[in-house]
């Protein structure tokens, strides 16, 4: 009989970073997939998220249905929520700043919520939702009523949360240990993704001098200091001083040499010392504003006009026009994930599709096997699609190569399969490993590269 080895590799519109190299990103995704998930969503709790939490709490069960779609069925899951308040607390300096604003409308006091898991108010258990499968088939769930429903209450941690929001430093805090709350969310044998949801861009600060009302070198007291500070664009915003001008900016990222804000790259390492390094295990993702980076000049309720980060998109929502901001750290952090992460603009009246997408992703690790993007055709006068892809066995570092299916291949081979009921992306296509009666190595990751359509 022969088997078939169902591998999910996700494709990037990107290189590999090799000058000329017209393939893909490499993709790296486990021969032995892990049933057990743990997902924390990362909640952006200031005053213009309302809209935005309701939206993704609608379009939930778009998720589930991606979760329950897995070949595998639905996984052992854990399901966290965490809000970007923390207050004025820095990773660097631990003396907190004097409070600022107004407290619960987007005002800044003490740790904020400081890395604990929400539920605002959800029929849950505990500190976080859990739904696993016991050992006679049946269910452990420390919820009751429909999950999707259960979520969409903790999805909706309010909008009064601080205004400088600390996406990132969030994140760590609620998986670091120091949360007595959180214990049992994080556990060592499942793949953790973590999906940001926010309108405004990561502002995790070394330290609370940031936050200083007086200090006029910074600017008004407002988020754009983060973006002065904290982001760094190599076309017209090289330092600090040119970010403080008018105008477009390019090729825009964390600045990895400020004195007041985190680099993000140590975050990256955060996640992935959690795993042990293996990239199979983290997955992540971002509904947030779109990637244009522009400075203009902008009238606030009262005073001059001041510099500001110019709304990268807009919708129409509920209750009027909804905005969101460049996320140029939060993208920056994404990239250095390349294959194990998506993104997708919060600017939607509908985010199902989005939800969708993002679950497509996350259970790449537990058993599909759908690409995302479309695969190009190398000979169009040729009857079928003729793909220009390269597949890798890779365990430790010896490295094999697969051969696509064919008349003559040999009982290892690999080959895309139409399959548009549960592949909803892209050109709908299974990547399937089909191995005759070999086993592989359990260690074994499998790489694909391909080009695709441009």
């Amino acid at each position: 009989m022969t088997k078939r080895w169902l591998l999910w590799v996700a494709l990037v519109g990107c290189d590999d970073g090799t000058a000329g190299d017209p393939y893909t990103q490499v993709v790296e995704v486990s021969v032995n997939p892990n049933r057990d998930l743990d997902i924390l969503f990362v909640i952006d709790d200031s005053p213009s998220m309302f809209d935005k939490q309701k939206n993704l709490a609608d379009n939930f069960p778009k998720f589930i249905d991606r979760l329950n779609a897995s070949s595998g069925g639905f996984p052992n899951l854990h399901v966290g929520v965490v809000t970007s308040d923390m207050g004025t607390k820095g990773s660097e300096v631990m003396a907190l700043a004097t409070p600022i604003g107004q407290v619960g409308n987007g005002g800044c006091s003490g740790n904020g919520k400081g890395g604990a898991l929400q539920i605002s108010g959800a029929p849950v258990t505990g500190s976080y939702l859990s739904d696993e499968i016991n050992f006679d088939g049946g269910r452990n769930r420390n919820y009751t009523g429909d999950i999707s429903t259960v979520f969409a209450t903790m999805a909706k941690v309010g909008a009064g949360g601080c205004g400088f929001e600390q996406h990132l430093a969030a994140m760590r805090a609620s998986l670091d240990g120091s949360v007595a709350a959180n214990a049992g969310f994080l556990r060592a044998s499942a793949v953790l993704a973590v999906i940001f949801v926010a309108d405004e861009d990561d502002c995790s600060f070394k330290t609370p001098a940031i936050l200083d009302p007086a200090n006029a070198a910074l600017g008004p007291l407002q988020s754009f200091r983060c973006t002065r500070f904290g982001v760094r664009c190599e076309t017209g915003g090289a330092t600090p001083d040119a970010m403080n001008q008018l105008g477009v900016k390019g090729q825009c990222g964390a600045n990895p040499m400020s004195q007041y804000f985190d680099d993000v790259a140590p975050f990256h390492d955060f996640l992935l010392g959690l795993k042990d390094g293996d990239t199979s295990h983290v997955i992540v993702a971002g509904i947030v504003g779109a990637t244009a980076v522009e400075v203009e000049s902008r009238m606030p309720p009262s005073g001059p006009d001041v510099l500001a980060l110019k709304h990268s998109c807009t919708y129409t929502g509920a209750n009027g026009p909804e905005v969101a901001d460049p996320p140029a750290r939060l993208k920056a952090f994404l990239d250095l994930f390349p294959g194990r992460s998506t993104s997708s603009t919060i600017c939607q009246q509908d985010l199902s599709g989005t939800l969708d997408q993002i679950g497509q992703l996350v259970v790449s690790s537990i058993g599909n096997v759908c690409l995302t993007t479309s695969v190009a055709d190398m000979d169009p006068a040729t009857e079928g699609v003729q793909f220009d892809c390269k597949v890798e066995d890779v365990v430790g570092a010896s490295v094999t190569a697969i051969p696509r299916c064919d008349a003559s291949s040999t009982p290892t081979c690999w080959s895309l399969e139409a399959d548009p009921a549960n592949c909803t992306m892209g050109d709908h296509l299974n990547f399937v490993v089909h191995r005759g009666t070999t086993t592989p190595d359990p260690t074994t990751i499998v790489r694909m590269q391909c080009k695709l359509e441009t």
